[in-house]
């Protein structure tokens, strides 16, 4: 069965008392990704059609989607990993024929397995035409049909991602005329669709986008609402901004929710899509070109890696990149000197691909079973690499260096008495802007080294992010930039918050002097809006305000209020975007219940204005559809007492509104 996200009830149940105890923690992809489990593929769900059933996998440490099309004995492969064992395990497990690989389109963020697949069952690969290849491959356009079974997939050329990108419909024999589910690729996501800006230089951003456009309008809308979306990535891919962490979708959903979806123009479409997009890592382009070239197979079962002598080239930058892939409480203990702490309980694969140039001389540090456990997973983002133990580098007696973990309680008193070093906060800007320790400086990490120029290598700097894993992994960026004393918040925001300690907002003005915010312990409520109020609003100042509807997709269509946008409850909880912006932010739901809980726990997080409706869109309703539409109507004179009216009966809780005629609502409040 489909996997729950717990943490978003548990969020929503949890009253605002609490909201101290759950400010400790922060939620984003990057933490999520911690665990050991995280790195294993695993099955999402099966979900069931007439005729046929989709088996969807995820990594999470790469937020990759990959399927198996399954009819009868007959499989079909979908945007498979390198390390495609796992595909072929279930293959075998099931009795099942694999009769190919469809590949979306050449993927960037990872080296797919196709060339894998292909070579232990001989199956073809099928891809777009478009582009070309330099591997054998079954060459589609728009109308190719594959038979799997008594499935049909069928393929329609969905540009703007890249320019060859496909999607697969697949139809059931009883009903041939209407897809039940749709292999998206990178082209459309759940509540985002694929960046644009990939292949600068060859094509312009712009002009992808304006064909994302065309797919969406001309195409892929026209789909049936209820044909599922089974994208490529999910919440945390760089291949996107703003993903949801909701495994698949709809048509109809999306043409309600994706924010991306509701710009009618073709400008603000543009606009909007290139707006916001994460910075690309540089290894996106080679692992196109690998995808492209057709990946070299990998002996899975032999991967012995070379141990290279312990020697002081190590510790030279422009020698050698070593990378220690141990937990950072290991690393603070000690390390080689310029080694920078990527740990193999995270996202190894895509900070290898952001921090470790292509083509440097890669040497990876750690346990006996660290070091397999990376090797191996590298290979996913076409990475390969030498090691070493530190062990080994002990023995040749060479030097080792420490660094700090500070405390959060330790950094607060240093910060009290005037101690303090400089605090470098490593996050992304969105991140930083919505909730911050202090005083800090913000060096975004992929830039940190260049960045890092502004600040004095003699002096005392600590580093900051959610957790204590970036954080650690600037650290020995500054060391590689001759920084003397160089630390890390142990725990990172996470544990800072945890202890109660104050948490700072944006700096503001006094008079000609600058001065920080005064923090406070104190817990910070939402606001409540009325109807009245949010009516005032609209009309007088609009535009300086967001408004965003929580409600399920559907109810969303059936009612809405003008100028808002209909966004998933988990989004709004998790996406940092929430928590910073100009003007106020505005909860909507049905009776203003859930949206004050949401609100209340966004509160904690950042100085932001967070409000809810009091009332929910019910009372918007009846304040601005109802009312207009209730009129009174001169009763003629009568002799002697009023004949009685029957009073009508009260309305269901939930039920429709019925206003009295002679003139009716304009819509229908059923989604109220």
């Amino acid at each position: 069965m489909r996997k729950r996200r717990g943490w978003l009830l548990a969020a929503i149940l949890f009253a605002v008392g609490t909201a101290r105890a759950e400010s400790g923690k922060i939620k984003d992809t990057e933490s999520a990704s911690h665990g050991g489990d995280a790195a294993v593929y695993e099955i999402v769900d099966t979900y069931q059609y007439p005729g046929f059933r989709i088996v969807q996998f995820n990594l999470p440490v790469l937020s990759h989607y990959s399927y198996i099309l399954v009819s009868g004995k007959d499989a079909l492969i979908v945007d498979p990993g390198r390390d495609a064992q796992v595909y072929l395990d279930y293959a075998r497990k099931e009795g099942l024929a694999v009769k190919g690989v469809f590949l979306t389109h050449t993927h960037a963020d990872f080296v797919a397995g196709h060339i894998e697949v292909a070579k232990a069952t001989g199956c073809p690969i099928y891809k777009s035409g478009v582009g070309g290849a330099d591997f054998k491959y079954e060459a589609l356009k728009e109308g190719d049909t594959l038979a799997i079974g008594e499935a049909t997939l069928k393929t329609v050329e969905t540009p703007g991602h890249t320019p060859e990108s496909l999607s697969g419909f697949v139809y059931s024999k009883q009903k041939p005329d209407r897809p039940e589910a749709i292999f998206t690729g990178d082209c459309l996501f759940v509540g985002s669709i694929g960046r644009p800006d990939l292949l600068e230089g060859k094509m312009t951003a712009a002009s992808l986008a304006s064909m994302s456009f065309d797919t969406w309008n001309n195409k892929l809308s026209k789909t049936g609402d209820e044909a599922m979306v089974f994208p490529a990535h999910g919440a945390g891919s760089l291949c996107g901004a703003h993903l949801s962490d909701k495994p698949f979708s709809t048509i109809g959903a999306e043409k309600a929710s994706n924010p991306y979806l509701q710009h009618r123009g073709r400008s603000e479409f543009i606009a909007a899509v290139l707006d916001g997009l994460p910075e690309a890592p540089q290894y996106f382009k080679h692992n196109a070109a690998m995808n492209r070239k057709g990946p070299e197979p990998v002996d899975w079962n032999a991967l012995s890696p070379t141990e290279v002598p312990a020697s002081a080239d190590l510790t030279d930058p422009a020698k050698a990149y070593v990378v220690d892939v141990r937990e950072a409480t290991d690393y603070a203990e000690g390390h080689i000197p310029n080694s920078v702490n990527i740990g193999v309980r995270g996202r190894l694969e895509t900070w290898v691909g952001i921090m470790v140039p292509w083509g440097a001389p890669l040497v990876l540090c750690g346990s006996p079973g660290e070091l397999t456990e990376s090797i191996r997973r590298l290979h996913r983002v076409g990475y390969q690499g030498k090691v070493i133990t530190l062990e080994s580098w002990k023995k040749a007696s060479l030097p080792v260096a420490k660094n700090a973990m500070i405390k959060p309680a330790e950094l607060h008193a240093m910060i009290q008495r005037g101690e303090g070093p400089v605090v470098v906060d490593v996050r992304l800007p969105n991140e930083w802007m919505g909730l911050r320790i202090g005083t800090v400086v913000n060096l975004p990490l992929p830039h940190l080294s260049e960045l890092s120029a502004k600040l004095d290598p003699a002096q005392p700097v600590l580093a900051v992010c959610n957790s204590a894993y970036r954080s650690s992994m600037a650290v020995g960026i500054f060391e590689r930039r001759g920084f003397k004393k160089a630390m890390s918040l142990e725990g990172g925001a996470e544990a800072w918050m945890a202890a109660g300690l104050p948490v700072f907002g944006a700096e503001r003005k006094a008079g000609s002097q600058v001065t920080a915010a005064a923090p406070t312990r104190s817990i910070r409520l939402a606001d409540r809006v009325s109807a009245d109020e949010l009516m005032r609003l609209i009309r007088d100042l609009p535009g300086t305000f967001d408004l965003v509807d929580i409600r399920p997709a559907e109810h969303y269509a059936d009612y809405n209020i003008p100028g808002s946008r209909n966004v998933d409850v988990a989004d709004v909880l998790a996406n940092p975007a929430y928590l910073t912006g100009a003007g106020p932010l505005i909860i909507v739901d049905r009776d203003g219940s859930l949206a004050m809980q949401v609100a209340g726990i966004l509160s904690q997080k950042t100085e932001r204005n967070i409000r809810a409706l009091y009332g929910g869109v019910e009372a918007y309703w009846r304040g601005t559809e109802l009312k207009p539409a209730v009129r009174e109507v001169p009763l003629p004179p009568t002799v002697g007492p009023a004949p009685s009216v029957p009073a009508a009966p009260p309305a269901a809780p939930g039920a429709p509104i019925q206003p009295p005629p002679p003139q009716a609502p304009r819509k229908k409040s059923a989604g109220c």
